[in-house]
């Protein structure tokens, strides 16, 4: 069949605002702000104690284009259990530590890529901040203050009455400031880089749509460098969510792009189930485009092995042609 072109218009896309300027720390081989890609994280739902089944979902995340994983640290068994994660994990570790300040020595020593502290969960914190920047200086290893509504220092509940953004603010600033009085300032915070994070966002489906909305108002105003969305789900679906977020606000080159119309009674063939590539359907038969245009027409159940053949093809060219991670984009209709 002779190629039609379609004459598509290319559809304007809305300019993402000039990232904020950071200063660009390194979370081992990761690089986050500076101008660096926007990076993706998770967390293991594993015990970290049991070092196999938190390598195995390490493994997992990975494979699914997770940049940086953090684990939880509330025991000793889990600190003990941090030297061998963090050198076997194929990207880098983030130990994440509440309640125990003397976690974050042991994460630092274990050899981990960052340490994550909540210093509203941490009694007494503020009083070692000079020995813990100290050894995270020494180590060249960068800390994450994180704070959320739940662990709230008491003394910003009082002043602010509530969890309000200027007392979540406010308490990250502090906490900043104390460690710049040593000297450390591999902080995320100020001028430093910002890691964004719906907490308790809820299960796979509002949470995405929570997550959605929060990270896309804020990436799309050039705030934030790292990002984690926090699912009730498997962390592997996170990392997609999240990966996801990224392409289509462009701030990710485009891997396999799906778009397809809804369901309805003009369609004479299953959509639904179809919605795996893309093509234009009707009457039991495709028209497959490549490229906006018409390659071929084929019967319904042909329609998928076409679609992946020619998925492959342009896969292959585009590779051959030096487009570094790039995939096809297709449409179902």
């Amino acid at each position: 069949m002779t190629a039609v072109s379609l004459g598509l218009p290319e559809v304007p896309v809305r300019p993402i605002a000039e990232r904020r300027v950071s200063r660009r720390i390194q979370v081992g081989p990761v690089a986050v702000g500076g101008g660096a890609p926007v990076s993706v994280q998770s967390m293991t739902t594993t015990r970290t104690s049991d070092v196999g089944a938190t390598l195995q979902q390490i493994a997992e995340l990975t494979a699914s284009g997770c940049q940086i994983v953090r684990v939880a640290c509330p025991t000793q068994d889990d600190a003990d259990a941090l030297a061998t994660i963090a050198k076997k994990s194929q990207i880098p570790v983030i130990a994440d530590i509440h309640f125990q300040p003397k976690y974050v020595f042991a994460a630092i020593e274990a050899g981990c890529a960052a340490v994550r502290v909540n210093p509203g969960n941490i009694k007494q914190f503020d009083d070692q901040v000079k020995e813990i920047a100290r050894a995270a200086k020494d180590a060249g290893i960068p800390i994450r203050i994180g704070v959320n509504a739940g662990s709230l220092d008491k003394r910003l509940l009082q002043k602010y009455g509530k969890a309000t953004p200027e007392a979540l603010v406010e308490s990250a600033l502090w906490e900043a400031s104390l460690f710049e009085e040593h000297g450390f300032r591999d902080i995320n915070a100020c001028d430093y880089p910002l890691h964004l994070g719906v907490t308790e966002a809820g299960p796979a489906f509002q949470g995405t749509i929570k997550s959605a909305v929060a990270f896309g108002a804020l990436l799309s105003e050039g705030i934030g460098d790292t990002i984690r969305v926090s699912l009730s789900a498997p962390p592997a679906e996170e990392c997609k969510v999240g990966i996801q977020i990224l392409e289509s606000l462009g701030l990710r080159r485009r891997r396999l792009e799906i778009v397809s119309c809804p369901s309805c009674g003009r369609a004479q063939v299953d959509v639904y189930k179809l919605a795996d590539l893309g093509v234009a359907s009707g009457n039991g038969k495709g028209q497959i485009f490549v490229k906006g245009e018409v390659i071929k027409t084929v019967p319904e159940s042909k329609i998928v092995e076409t679609l992946i053949d020619e998925a492959m093809k342009l896969a292959e060219q585009m590779e051959n042609d030096g487009v570094a991670s790039g995939q096809p984009a297709v449409t179902v209709s």
